[in-house]
């Protein structure tokens, strides 16, 4: 008889319903949060301790491989430079939105419930100070394992870049060091995958445990809004992903079928972070060259922030709305310029876009309370920011990829069919 064969993206939906209806079944029962909760942190933690193992070994394997200081360079120079065009319509996109479908028009606030939001203020203060250069100077850690203990992402790859030019430069004496972290990043991979089969229970948990706390009705009052988030996270990429694909002659719904797995994980966590050893092993096998992954994916993970930007943009002009405040385009510019910075370089704060919407909204003169109506549904929104973020940086990783002219078609289509051999039998 033959063994039936579950994906793991049918398993990790499974565990998506079950906790959706667990959540319903024993909402506003604190004993979910009791028993779930362990079952999570397992998970997420176990996720945790191999992102910067495998971040670490990847880019200096892939570096060291490159070896050539022009060409690192060069591709920081792209790298950044795709980033800061995709964000900003991100954000242009955001406000459109905002502007022509007026979610925050006759809302009535007497009937919102409001969330505690004081965890997130004292994490401003530190945004609302982050100046765009702060961010370049950040790069730079003073203390290497501090930046480890920290998961300063930014500081690592720096590190880790600087480390695998050194390896290249000194030739024979370096490969036993390149043989080392090569050796590292294939052991840390098979450890990602064993971890993977825990991920329909953390899924199962998570999901349990916010539909317990916040209950499906919260939904229903600003479900205009909700609506709207999920739409233009979808008009960005099927429209502008779709767009740049045409561009660079990347097949969309193939990379996205790549991915599946990791995309569902990823919404159903609200954690890219789960998702990133994953799928750097995953675009590697699909023919992105090992040197611009491991650099362009924890890159984007702060930089390329696509779906966290969009929603940021949105949610600020909807805060004005619901209170009567009319921008003006100077306004909504000056709002898009102020995104732009402080969205850079913060995306190891916890709450990340509600930490830079209080630390923007206040600078265009956008009530920072109003947040407090919309911080209930955060984690259903979050669950979308997450998986169009980590979309746009597996996007970018191959655009990269092709700009550098490094992407192997050839990999990438027997990559495809193998996945498709493997479905059929």
């Amino acid at each position: 008889m033959k063994k039936l064969k579950v994906s793991l993206a049918v398993q990790i939906f499974i565990g998506l319903i079950l906790g959706i209806i667990i959540g319903a079944v024993y909402y506003g029962n604190p004993s979910v949060s009791t028993y779930l909760q362990p079952i999570a942190d397992i998970f997420m933690h176990s996720i945790k301790m191999i992102v910067l193992p495998i971040v670490i070994s990847s880019i200096i394997a892939g570096i060291a491989g490159v070896g050539d200081l022009k060409k690192i360079g060069k591709l920081g120079f792209k790298t950044i430079l795709y980033f800061e065009v995709v964000t900003t319509i991100a954000i242009i996109l955001g406000l459109l939105f905002g502007n022509i479908f007026q979610p925050g028009a006759g809302v009535d606030m007497a009937h919102l419930s409001k969330t505690d939001i004081s965890s997130y203020v004292e994490t401003t203060k530190h945004v609302e100070e982050h100046s765009f250069m702060d961010t370049f100077v950040n790069i730079i850690p003073t203390n290497i394992f501090n930046a480890f203990v920290q998961g300063d992402m930014l500081a690592v790859v720096f590190f880790s870049v600087l480390f695998g030019m050194g390896v290249a430069a000194i030739g024979e004496r370096g490969k036993p060091v390149l043989s080392f972290f090569q050796g590292v990043a294939e052991t840390m991979f098979w450890v990602t995958n064993q971890i993977m089969k825990l991920a329909p229970f953390g899924v199962f948990a998570l999901i349990g445990i916010t539909v317990s706390k916040f209950g499906l009705s919260s939904l229903i009052p600003l479900g205009k809004f909700a609506l709207l988030v999920y739409a233009s996270m979808i008009f960005l990429v099927v429209g502008v992903f779709g767009l740049i694909c045409k561009i660079a002659k990347i097949k969309l719904i193939p990379l996205l079928r790549l991915v599946k797995d990791e995309l569902l994980l990823a919404y159903s966590t609200a954690s890219s972070e789960t998702v990133l050893p994953k799928v750097m092993q995953k675009l590697e096998s699909y023919g992105c060259p090992k040197g611009i992954t491991s650099f362009v994916l924890p890159t984007g993970y702060t930089f390329n922030l696509d779906g966290a930007t969009l929603y940021q943009a949105l949610a600020s002009l909807f805060i004005a709305q619901m209170y009567g405040i009319h921008l003006s385009i100077p306004e909504q510019i000056s709002l898009m310029l102020v995104l732009m910075l402080t969205s850079k370089g913060i995306a190891a704060v916890p709450g990340t876009s509600f930490v830079v919407l209080l630390a923007t909204l206040g600078s265009v003169g956008i009530p920072v309370e109003g947040l407090a109506f919309i911080a209930g549904i955060d984690r259903i929104l979050e669950m979308a920011r997450t998986a169009v973020n980590l979309t746009g940086n597996c996007l970018a990783t191959v655009f990269i990829a092709k700009w550098e002219g490094q992407f192997d078609e050839e990999k990438a289509n027997s990559y495809i069919d193998s996945i498709k051999k493997s479905k059929v039998a």
